[in-house]
């Protein structure tokens, strides 16, 4: 790893508005950054508006936040569907794009053309490697994955995973990044598709899919088994729903046909059909395996 200046980061661009964009946007822009927050559809744009008032309600009764700290927070949040303008200041850019090598590439590929040589590029990619992306960013030393979990406030680790040509001073900066916005570092020293976390979540949410398409059992049940015996606040099917059905569908799709994988082609079918076909995209959409915002899996008597 080589050596570079050290890094200051004031400005930070979120790209891509979906939940869990818009939950590190906010979770950001609380900790006292000036966020952008880019996405190239307007509807995904005003879908993170309209999630982040929602953050701020939830902060304001509660997690103990005051008026003026939601409201400053608020005021630090820009939104816009023009990438140059979201990383024309940027000190770092945190991009969470749909999980598919193809639409990752073209994403970095533009992105380098408009931003800053100062800005650091970080992937929050849930299974890929920051070394398939590299060569597209024009900065492959300022270039490194902060993963984030669902939830972030609560699920609060920053996973932070370098590549053969990331600067020390990047990674580092990167770690000390994830903690000023109240993250707890998790600092990964070897590439690992899913880093820590999804090297634990992913084989549990295949086993679940494999057996509703098999017709084992229902996801309730499926929820409910899992929910039982560990203790748990939501089953695999609660957190597919969280992290969505697109992201579910291109994992499965990807790797099924990357690997020749009937099961994880069968699965990726599966949610087409029943899920993404129909507009059940998940929370962001208000329905998946569950309807929310009141999920039976929440409901008291769910595990009775």
């Amino acid at each position: 790893m080589t050596k570079e200046k050290n890094m200051i980061i004031k400005n930070v661009t979120i790209a891509g508005a979906g939940v869990l964009g818009s939950q590190v946007a906010w979770q950001t822009a609380l900790h006292g950054f000036n966020v952008f927050v880019f996405d190239i559809c307007k509807d995904s744009i005003e879908k993170s508006k309209e999630l982040h008032k929602q953050f701020a309600e939830l902060f304001l009764t509660t997690r103990g936040a005051s008026q003026l700290t939601v409201e400053a927070a608020l005021n630090r949040i820009n939104y816009t569907t023009d990438l140059a303008e979201a990383v024309n200041d940027a000190d770092i850019i945190s991009e969470s794009v749909p999980e598919s090598i193809e639409v990752k590439a073209d994403f970095y590929r533009m992105l380098s053309q408009v931003a800053p040589k100062k800005t650091i590029f970080t992937t929050n990619s849930s299974s890929l490697l920051p070394s398939q992306f590299a060569q597209y960013t024009g900065r492959p030393k300022k270039f490194v994955a902060l993963h984030f979990a669902n939830g972030i406030w609560d699920a609060n680790v920053g996973e932070v995973m370098g590549h053969a040509d990331t600067s020390t001073e990047t990674f580092d900066r990167v770690v000390k990044f994830a903690e000023e916005i109240g993250m707890v570092p998790i600092p990964i020293h070897k590439e690992q598709n899913g880093y820590v976390l999804n090297s634990l979540l992913i084989p549990l949410l295949s086993a679940a899919g494999d057996l509703l398409v098999g017709g084992v059992a229902t996801p309730e049940t499926i929820d409910k088994t899992w929910m039982i015996s560990t203790g748990v606040k939501m089953g695999p099917f609660a957190t597919m729903d969280i992290i969505g059905m697109q992201t579910m569908y291109n994992l499965d799709s990807m790797w099924g046909k990357l690997l020749n994988d009937p099961q994880r082609l069968a699965r990726a079918e599966y949610i087409d059909e029943h899920f993404i076909k129909q507009g059940k995209m998940g929370v962001q959409s208000g329905e998946g395996f569950y309807k929310y915002p009141n999920p039976a899996y929440a409901q008291e008597h769910f595990l009775s």
